[in-house]
């Protein structure tokens, strides 16, 4: 083992940790003393069990002994011998926010802080160690020791050695437990020329002489125990240690379901790919669209009577081309559940500290979005999330006054509507208040009036620095959260609704477009270059009249669309391209919106809508203003991706007439 290099397997072993503290913390959530079932405490322990071997294995000491402890309680819990109460699930939690820190500083290649687990170390030995727990075990029955030993068989799955793992170190672990008499049975071997390479056709029959728990007999087969067939059954005598039996009859005596298991797959069904790889697949299959494309154009010129076979080879091109970037887009899609699944901790612990009741209901988490989009909506959702439960859900006591159920419910879901995701967040507390929503935008100096629509008054909380907090805290109040919740959805070429009933509840809805590697866009022409135009952000196109268009004192030029007076930009100018400016009302305008503005863009030619690939500029070349991206034509050219977001904010907000 000397000569193998543990340290290319941290990764894979962080990963699943991860994943496995994940699991734990979504188990706990749902546990109460009323509903501690076995299964549930099961699942909880192999996974503290398996983080602790693999970091046994690979020498993280901290997080080995802190999950020893924990595992100690856990495997008391499961016994029976502890019942389980609010303070063990509140420690339980506290762990695994202690063992997340823990696995930080290991792949980090820090020195372990032996502070950082300190307390809470002591804590868990506080709950071992007390009288409860002692009381329990005196008075708990022991139906699960056995004075004479154990009669185990043990059938590996092809997976087992597939997964690394060695029946004979398991046999060895073993040992260390009692006497061993091991039988080992090949009675089940086929034909030879019936043999499947993949199958495990090598089981063992063994005897355990020794006064040991069966969970420690089936500890040393948690690793395996869903790539094994295991049977463990009390010895009935404790005389000397028998001959072995013969095969088939050592077989015959054991249960049915607990001989050899008929062959299985050997892959679990997933791999696991660097983001990296995909990436780059992504990109690869963007290349292959483009060259596509260019194919489709150049054959525009050709006879299709002449050229028959080559335009139904383009054809059959053209489908399968679609059909890998769709197959490859998949494979950056994940489940918003990667998201939705960090709330019901954070719901938990901040109702908690706010003394409120909370009820978080999820729907829609099997909901696919790309990976990008994923990683960016986190934090919007948190803002909305902790101003929904600190703003909006009422205390127990002012919901019961309100003839409310005295527990508040906030709503997370997520489904598609055509090419985009819409996520949605809910509360049924107090909803905005109008007035005082008014009030203090005109106390910070903003355009408002009665004669707003409610949803315009909703959109004032989307101003930077707004807050209606009575008084700041460290949950909310300083208002630097909403501003940014809208900046990162529309970053995400997003949009975000909102509606509220007073004294119902609010509800925030967030349309996301399902990936970042694909834009619809309309595009356009500026002399002989093409611009980009993101569809979402595109109102409407026209060719204004010349009354249409006038000059403002210190606003620049404007045109007038339906009473409302909106800056006009020339991209023409904006890009610094050459040519002879063209007078609007000879051009085309195109009016786009972000950020609840509008804008009217002047361009010479509509070329049409299509989905492009996005290729990013900066990486490739240096960051321009007022340009999101690239790609590229079907003729080859280079077409920029104007950002409308950047463009819009730089110009003031649009002039009533």
């Amino acid at each position: 083992m000397s000569g193998i290099d543990l340290a290319r397997f941290h990764q894979t072993f962080f990963d699943e940790s991860a994943e496995g503290l994940d699991a734990m913390e979504a188990s706990l959530l749902k546990l109460t003393p009323d509903s501690a079932d076995a299964e549930t405490i099961n699942g909880i322990f192999r996974a503290a069990h398996s983080i602790k071997g693999g970091a046994a294995t690979f020498g993280f000491a901290a997080v080995a002994d802190f999950t020893h402890l924990l595992e100690t309680l856990l495997d008391r819990l499961r016994a029976g011998t502890r019942a389980i109460t609010p303070a063990d699930i509140d420690v339980l939690l506290r762990s695994v926010d202690v063992l997340r820190s823990l696995l930080d500083f290991a792949r980090a290649g820090r020195v372990d802080d032996a502070t950082l687990a300190e307390g809470l170390s002591a804590e868990l030995r506080a709950l071992l160690d007390g009288p409860a727990s002692a009381a329990a075990e005196k008075t708990a029955p022991r139906a699960d020791r056995s004075a004479a030993g154990w009669k185990i068989h043990f059938a590996p799955h092809a997976g087992l050695f597939a997964s690394g793992n060695d029946p004979l170190r398991i046999l060895r672990e073993l040992q260390r437990l009692g006497e061993c008499r091991v039988v080992a049975t090949l009675d089940t071997l086929p034909a030879l020329d019936d043999l499947v390479a993949e199958t495990c056709y090598l089981a063992w029959d063994i005897e355990l002489r020794a006064a040991c728990d069966r969970d420690d007999v089936a500890e040393v087969f948690a690793w395996v125990e869903d790539e094994c067939a295991l049977a463990i059954e009390p010895l009935t005598t404790a005389g000397p240690v028998p001959a072995p039996l013969p095969a088939n009859v050592a077989q015959a005596a054991l249960p049915a379901n607990a001989g050899t298991a008929a062959p299985v797959r050997v892959d679990s069904g997933s791999i696991r790919v660097a983001t990296e790889k995909i990436d780059n697949l992504v990109n690869l299959v963007g290349e292959l669209v483009i060259t596509q494309a260019m194919l489709q154009q150049l054959a525009g010129s050709l006879d299709p009577v002449q050229h028959e076979r080559l335009f139904t080879g383009l054809s059959q091109l053209e489908r399968n081309t679609r059909s890998i970037q769709e197959a490859v887009m998949a494979t950056r899609m994940l489940p918003v559940d990667f998201v939705f699944s960090r709330f019901p901790r954070m719901v938990r612990d901040l109702a908690g500290k706010l003394g409120k009741q909370v009820r978080l209901v999820t729907s829609g988490e099997q909901t696919e979005i790309d990976k990008g989009v994923i990683e960016r909506i986190s934090d919007p959702l948190t803002h909305l999330v902790r101003n929904a439960i600190d703003h909006g859900i009422e205390t127990p006591e002012a919901r019961a006054e309100a003839g409310k159920e005295t527990t508040g419910t906030m709503r997370l879901s997520a489904s598609h509507q055509g090419g985009h995701i819409v996520v949605e967040v809910a509360d049924d507390g107090r909803g905005l208040d109008r007035a005082r929503i008014l009030a203090k935008a005109a106390e910070r100096g903003l355009s408002v009036s009665e004669s707003m629509t409610d949803a315009e008054v909703w959109q004032l909380i989307f101003a930077p620095g707004f807050s209606t907090a009575a008084a700041l805290t460290d949950v909310s109040g300083r208002g630097v959260g909403m501003d940014v919740v809208k900046k990162n959805i529309e970053a995400l070429n997003g949009v975000v609704e909102v509606a509220s009933e007073t004294g119902r509840g609010m509800r925030v809805t967030i349309r996301l477009p399902l990936t970042l590697a694909i834009l619809d866009g309309m595009s356009v022409a500026v002399g002989d270059q093409v611009f980009i135009l993101p569809l979402g952000a595109v109102v409407e196109s026209l060719q204004p009249l010349p009354e249409q268009v006038k000059r403002m004192a210190q606003q620049g030029t404007v045109v007038r669309v339906r009473n409302e007076y909106l800056p006009l930009v020339d991209l023409r100018e904006w890009f610094g391209l050459p040519g002879t400016k063209a007078a609007p009302h000879e051009s085309i305008v195109v009016i786009v919106e972000a950020e609840s503005r509008k804008l009217a863009l002047q361009i010479d030619d509509l070329v049409g809508q299509q989905q492009v690939v996005i290729k990013s500029l900066e990486a490739n070349y240096r960051r321009v203003r007022g340009v999101s991206g690239a790609t590229i034509l079907g003729d080859g050219r280079v077409a920029l991706i104007v950002d409308v977001s950047a463009v819009v904010r730089l110009f003031s907000q649009p002039l009533a007439a």
